[in-house]
């Protein structure tokens, strides 16, 4: 088996190709002829059969019998029989010189149906009948095993099946029928022939020609449908057949006469004369070629001079001959071919009659569906073009023949079967010729329709199987990591929950583009080779496959197969009907070969594989196919009835059984003229009313209408309500009453595949009860309910149900209900013709053909369906629907794919479009909060021509800008300042701009600043045309802004202890960024524009000194790199004045996370030795603002150390939990970040020093581990309540370095009454002294001296109200302050600050602070939430940066070491 890239030596039969040694190049793959998706996918290389070196003749000719297990190779003066598995040759027989020059060589060849005799037609008009005749027990080739192997225990057929049998051929009779012979067609027990004398011959299969003359086509009635009364008759003398076929279904015959015409002739009754057939003209035909039918669907294909396909069918009530559809390439996907193939040359339909190859006279191969559909074309993409890009020749096929179950196509090269070069027959040098053979894998849909209610995707090939639910399995695998324990949940959920999770979720189905391979036991497949069977278990963890006896099953979660343990009982059972999983159960229609009875069985998938553990049912007739819609399984058999069983789990026993019984039988015979003719039955639950009229609503998830399709026509039989409703409650479902069957009603025609859900989901109404239709080439159709809103009554004038076509792009081979997607596969290919770059190409395989892979792929459709109930006026269905899928997180897509396609269709359409859908997909879009990002992005993607077109139905570009400002969508407006900057003059995209940069530097969207002051420099230099790029989405820097800061030289962490006596000798450098937008600054401040978008700036910097947002102005100039300095040098005496010091300082101390200062505990008689609290604080310091703090700071020292059930718990009164409620719930609550009872007012706080927003308790037992470290420590308590203040004094460290830094670049721009703040915060006498030396020098403006001078008595006048602990600082610079009045020239007039409201103090003072990272064993505490919402609350304008800062460095625990 295999090909071969050189001759083998003599003997060899044949040669393997690309073996597992090969070395393979680059992978070299062009794209642009990729192969649509489809539902039979050509796989990896062909192989070459070669023929043996004695054959001096090429084939001409291929045909399969009609299992496909034997194959005739035809050559002038040869006949071959080939085998199937193995492909290999049994037999040739060679004629005679003598012989060969009277018959003339030989040409066509037909089987009997059952294989034992052949009839070969020769050019000079004869018919040689040869019998084949089988030697029993004797083989060709036979399979030797290793001693021991189960193999040699006599299993019983496997010989015959694995092994190629020993056959003779036998020349028979010749028959001499005095003219060429243009075709033969095997008739039941008889032999069709058509000569070019215009006759027809009836001949048995014996070689005697019948009694009846033949017949004269001049005499047969031609019409144009079969009503006609008098046919005219062919109008000339030397009209023949050229070509015909036999279509059981239809009983005729499908001909192409010589001159172009094609036509249909039937037997009028049971006889075969002229008198008694009767011909139907296809009027639009006159240049056929060939023909081939469908049985299944009643199809008739002539191939024509024009390259094109035309399927024909019959119409079923005049007779006449009606065009279903063409099969024709399009200039769109085949620009430079599509007209040049030249005539059809032959076409074949599969076995499953699922798909036609069609081939061309000038060379080419494609695969169409049954209605249509391209699945295959050789004639673009890689198949047609080297790596290099130069076009290869076209494979010229002369006859080919398709393998069992449609695995494989057997091929004739015409090269191969063309003449020999005459310098090879000068030299007598032998050429090998070969027959390819393509490999294909097909869905499992083509053959076990059962399996269209699931949602996964399953492929068959001839040993394996590919599934696209490996990642199911891993997340069920025990031994996998738990990460997808999630999906585990989702899908052991019941089979009818409501909820949407029953899907295999989108990860699962649609996680990457490889299949999960599962190769078929080997064992089991060498005995019942061909599979014809495949079905998966709704989870897709099991999967079953069905071969010529028996069944095997695999479960995906244990990598194990499972056979019949008795091989007898096997190769007894065949399957006829399919099979399919029910739960646990594997259901199959079979026939008991040694009982000779049809049966159901229902096997257990975890017992034995054995028909003791099985349930057997009688069957009256055979099963052609088998479905489950829940509990009811529904046979279909060769009657043409419909069988409903009920199905039933008993767990009675050891293992578990299923229990059927017969529900209700419904006679189809009179509406089906053949029971072959049935593609597929199902069950659903889809009714044409929806469940508000129905009479009983709880009905309406059961089984309602049985689905029919009968040759491509959807037939719907639905059950008759018309009668009395009877409600039965209490019964079961197996002893109700079921209702009849109304009768069929024809819901679509041209129907290859159907999807229905027995699922059911409230909230996805639209999508789970519709009915999902595959039409082939006509794209999809969706039969979709309408719903009154709110449960209204319905509209006596609105259907119940519509029927919307769409076009995907995809062929549908599974449909995902609540995900709105269509699941299917593709072909790819790769080339490696540079694997033989340096050597001769013509006859390597790599070369000729790429090799071909499958991946799995998915679309969208919900936009299409959308759009088509718009266009319908169904807006309101459409919105329910829409809002029901809002949660995908694809569906800005579908809104946007939606716009764009209507955009494109209607703004480059030629004609005038009376009924525009535009301006109602636009309002549509407006209900969904998505709108204006979806109309952008559209925009965006679309030329500029088009966007007059949809800007006038959308709305101005600028009333949606300013729309997006007003709903703080920054992102999205940068996109329309874009659009604004192409449709509208400079000075209006300027405005916008300056407008969206205001905006951005409230919030703090740094990026987008960066790229809005890039714009605005583009727009005044001219240089408008290139655009800046729309900024990604703001992401919070992790360093609070001072990034920069980071990459700093100096040291600005070290205490103020060692800050120099002199100023600050900082480079001017220190206030830039370390990256590009620095260099914005350093030159052309001269330009205008330049001088413009300072101006924002020094506006937004004085807006932030003004409301005191420190923090927010160091995150600004770092990020813009706004040279802050010699701005604050400018506005010293304005903006940069500090004009009250006291909300200065609790503004730094709220934005900074800096504790207030708190008074020593030793200072104060010790509550915690006394036991005397109340005594000894009196009740006027709980009367004062600082109680809190206080009291806080007392628990916070003494707390840890002491018993959880410590008695001064319940000293605190109820009175003064009553004030401590009323504070946190004051007037200014939203102002309340340092709070320590936020909310809270009935439990203490303690927490480590940056843990300033938390509200844990010490009852709650948060703090379990400091409590352990403290109590496994022997300390004092004066020890402890040191280590508490002094953790209690400092903020974070992040606001340590920051401070430090605001400190430098102030003290550099002689900002001093700032430096004093700071100062004060940090609690660092060096930083005051350094400014009060300052200040007596005499360059210092008075006015500055006399504010600070005022700003320290109204610091001091607040520290003795509200915040004691700022005494013991004030007191210790108090010599300098009383210094400095001593040289100023003015006394400072003591100014009347207004008392600060009681709530807001309490809530800011708080002790818990931490000096240091470097503070003995940290570990973070839960601290972040709290922080960043209150944070956010009372800051809106505050950059998300600032967010992170808390969650990274707002929280530690500290412990004593």
């Amino acid at each position: 088996r295999g090909g071969s890239r050189a001759p083998p030596p003599p003997g060899a039969d044949a040669e393997t190709l690309a073996g597992p040694g090969r070395r393979f190049c680059r992978l070299v793959a062009r794209r642009e002829g990729r192969a649509p998706p489809t539902m039979y996918f050509l796989s990896g290389w062909p192989k070459r059969l070669l023929c043996p070196l004695e054959a001096h003749e090429p084939p001409l000719r291929i045909q399969a019998d009609l299992q496909r297990t034997l194959f005739a190779v035809v050559s002038p003066s040869q006949l071959s029989i080939w085998y199937s598995r193995p492909s290999v040759l049994i037999v040739s027989y060679k004629e005679l010189p003598k012989a060969a020059l009277q018959f003339g060589h030989y040409d066509k060849a037909e089987w009997k149906p059952d294989s034992t005799m052949l009839a070969i037609s020769t050019v000079n008009g004869y018919i040689l009948f040869f019998n084949l005749l089988s030697s029993r027990d004797k083989y060709l080739y036979e399979p030797i095993y290793p001693k021991g192997s189960p193999h040699t225990k006599g299993t019983p057929h496997y010989k015959e099946e694995q092994c190629a049998p020993l056959l003779n051929l036998e020349k028979k009779h010749i028959l001499d029928l005095q003219a060429s012979i243009t075709s033969l067609q095997s008739m039941l027990e008889d032999l069709l022939v058509a000569t070019v004398d215009g006759l027809l011959h009836l001949i048995h299969w014996d070689g005697v020609i019948n009694g009846r003359k033949a017949i004269n086509l001049c005499t047969v009635p031609f019409s144009v449908d079969l009503h006609s009364s008098r046919g005219s008759f062919l109008g000339f003398e030397d009209v023949h057949i050229r070509d015909m076929e036999y279509c059981a279904t239809l009983d005729g015959f499908a001909v192409v006469f010589n001159d172009g015409r094609v036509g249909f002739i039937t037997p009028m009754s049971s006889g075969f004369t002229a008198e008694q057939l009767h011909g139907v003209w296809a009027q639009d035909v006159l240049d056929g070629t060939c023909v081939a039918v469908n049985n299944k669907y009643q199809l008739m294909a002539f191939g024509c001079v024009n390259g094109s396909v035309q399927v024909y069918t019959i119409d079923n009530t005049t007779g006449a001959m009606q065009l279903s559809h063409k099969l024709e390439l399009t200039p769109k996907q085949y620009p430079d071919i599509w007209n040049k193939t030249g005539a059809v040359k032959l076409i074949k339909w599969s076995p499953d009659s699922c798909v036609v190859m069609v081939t061309w006279e000038y060379g080419g191969l494609s695969l169409w569906s049954v209605f249509g559909a391209q699945l295959i074309c050789t004639l673009g993409g890689d198949f047609a073009y080297r790596s290099d890009g130069t076009k290869k020749d076209p494979l010229k096929i002369s006859s080919m023949s398709w393998g069992s179950e449609g695995y494989h196509l057997w091929v004739i090269d015409a090269k191969s079967s063309g003449n020999v070069a005459p310098e090879k027959v000068c030299r007598n040098e032998a050429k090998q010729f070969s027959i390819l053979q393509f490999q294909f894998i097909k869905s499992a849909l083509t053959i076990n329709p059962c399996i269209s209610n699931q949602e996964q995707v399953l492929l068959q090939g001839e040993d394996r199987l590919y599934l696209n639910c490996g990642d199911a399995i891993q997340t069920q695998n025990p031994r996998s990591s738990t990460a997808h324990s999630e999906h585990k949940a989702i899908r052991e959920r019941g089979p009818f929950s409501d909820g949407s999770l029953d899907s295999q979720g989108l990860s699962t189905l649609l996680g990457h583009r490889h299949w999960h391979v599962v190769q078929i036991h080997s064992t089991y497949l060498e005995i019942n080779w061909p599979i014809r069977f495949s079905a998966i278990d709704k989870l897709g963890q099991n999967v079953a496959v069905v071969g010529k006896f028996g069944f095997a099953h695999y479960s995906l979660l244990s990598k194990k197969w499972k056979l019949f343990g008795n091989i007898t009982q096997e190769q007894t059972m065949t399957v006829t009907g399919g099979l399919v999983w029910w739960n646990d159960f594997i259901v199959t229609a079979c026939y008991n070969l040694s009982d000779r009875q049809e049966e159901l069985r229902v096997y257990l998938r975890t017992a034995n594989l054995d028909n003791a553990f099985a349930h057997i049912t009688k069957v009256q007739a055979e099963t052609l196919l088998l479905s489950v819609f829940r509990d009811i399984i529904i046979l279909f058999r060769a009657d043409c009835s419909i069988c409903l069983y009920s199905i039933e789990r008993k767990s009675d026993g050891p293992n578990p059984t299923a229990s059927i019984q017969v529900l209700q039988e419904v006679s189809m015979s009179r509406y089906i003229p053949h029971p072959f003719l049935v593609v597929s039955v199902t069950l659903t639950s889809v009714r044409t009313e929806t469940g508000i009229s129905l009479k009983m609503p709880q009905q309406a998830c059961e089984a309602e209408s049985i689905m029919l399709n009968l040759a491509g026509q959807l037939i719907m039989v639905q059950r008759d309500r018309s009668g009395p409703q009877i409600r039965e409650k209490d019964s079961s479902p197996n002893q109700r009453k079921l209702l009849p069957f109304c009768a069929p009603v024809v819901l679509a025609q041209s129907v290859e595949n159907v999807w229905t859900t027995c699922r059911s989901n409230k909230q996805k109404r639209h999508l789970m009860e519709a009915l999902w239709l595959s039409c082939g080439g006509s794209g999809m159709k969706v039969w979709l309910p309408l719903f009154p809103r709110d449960h209204r009554k319905p509209h006596s004038f609105l259907s119940r149900r519509i029927m919307l076509p769409f076009h995907i792009n995809i062929y549908p081979l599974a449909v995902l209900f609540e995900d709105a997607l269509v699941l299917g596969a593709v072909n790819d290919t790769v080339l490696y013709d540079c694997l033989y770059a340096h050597s001769s190409t013509t006859e390597h395989l790599e070369v000729l053909f790429p090799f071909c892979i499958v991946e799995r792929t998915s679309q969208i459709y919900l936009h299409h369906i959308l759009r088509q109930l718009l266009v319908k006026n169904l807006g309101e269905q459409a919105l329910l629907l829409a809002h029901s899928c809002a949660t995908l997180p694809y569906f800005p897509h579908v809104l946007e794919l939606m716009l764009h396609e209507v955009l494109e269709e209607e703004a480059t359409s030629r004609e005038p479009i009376p009924d525009p859908l535009l301006p109602t997909v636009a309002k549509f879009i407006t209900e969904f909060p998505l709108f204006l990002q979806t109309v952008v992005h559209c925009a965006r993607k679309t030329e500029y021509a088009l966007w007059n077109y949809l800007f006038a139905a959308v709305g101005n570009p600028k009333d949606l800008f300013e729309e997006c400002l007003m709903t703080q969508d920054l992102d999205t407006a940068a996109s329309y300042l874009i659009i604004l900057q192409n449709m509208e003059v400079p000075a209006v995209s300027r405005q916008h701009a300056t407008l969206l940069f205001n905006t951005a530097l409230e919030q703090g969207k740094w990026d987008l600043c960066r790229h809005m002051i890039r714009f605005l420099k583009a727009i005044g230099s001219g240089e408008s045309e290139t655009p800046p790029p729309t900024p990604a989405t703001q992401e919070p820097s992790s360093s609070g802004g001072f990034e920069f800061f980071r990459h700093r030289s100096i040291s600005l962490s070290q205490s103020g202890d060692g800050i120099p006596a002199g100023k600050f000798n900082l480079q001017k450098t220190l206030s830039m960024p370390s990256g590009p937008s620095g260099k914005r600054w350093s030159k052309d401040s001269d330009c205008a524009e330049n001088m413009y978008i300072d101006m924002m700036l020094w506006r937004h910097a004085r807006r932030l000194l003004e409301e005191i947002r420190l923090k927010d102005l160091g995150c600004f100039a770092a990020q813009l790199g706004f040279e802050l300095i010699g701005w604050l040098c400018k506005e010293r005496t304005r903006a940069a004045r500090v004009e009250d010091f006291v909300t200065a300082l609790k503004k730094l101390h709220h934005d900074f996370l800096w504790p207030f200062p708190i008074i020593p505990v030793c200072s104060i008689n010790s509550p915690l030795k006394n036991g005397k609290y109340r005594t000894v604080i009196g009740e006027q310091l709980l009367k004062s603002q600082s109680a809190d703090s206080f009291l806080n700071m007392e628990i916070d020292a003494g707390g840890p150390g002491a018993p959880r059930s410590h008695s001064w718990l319940g000293t605190i009164g109820s009175s003064q939990r009553e004030m401590d409620a009323a504070s946190s719930h004051g007037p200014h609550m939203q102002e309340a970040f340092l709070s320590p009872l936020l909310n809270k007012g009935d439990e203490c706080s303690i927490g480590s020093a940056t843990d300033l927003t938390e509200t844990s308790s010490i009852v709650d037992g948060d703090w379990t581990v400091v409590d352990e470290n403290f109590s496994a420590l022997s300390l004092t308590q004066s020890e402890l309540e040191h280590i508490s203040l002094e953790l209690a004094s400092k903020g974070p460290h992040k606001s340590q370095v920051q401070l430090r830094y605001l400190l430098h670049i102030f003290m550099e721009a002689g900002c001093l009454d700032w430096c004093v703040v700071i100062g004060l915060i940090l609690r660092e006498s060096s930083v005051i002294n350094h400014v009060f030396s300052l200040l007596q020098s005499s360059e210092v403006d008075g006015e500055l001296m006399q504010n600070i001078k005022t700003g320290l008595c109204a610091v001091d006048r607040w520290a003795s109200v509200d915040c004691p602990g700022y005494k013991p600082f004030l007191t210790i610079i108090k010599p300098q302050l009383q210094k400095l009045s001593e040289i100023a020239e003015e006394q400072v007039q003591p100014e009347a600050f207004q008392p600060v409201n009681l709530s807001r103090v309490t809530e800011q003072a708080s002790p818990r602070v931490e000096e240091n990272r470097s503070s003995a064993g940290h570990s973070t505490s839960p601290q972040s939430d709290a922080g960043g919402s209150t944070m956010n609350r009372h800051e809106g304008d505050m950059a998300g940066l600032e967010e992170e800062d808390l969650l990274q460095e707002g929280s530690y625990d500290c412990t004593v070491s």
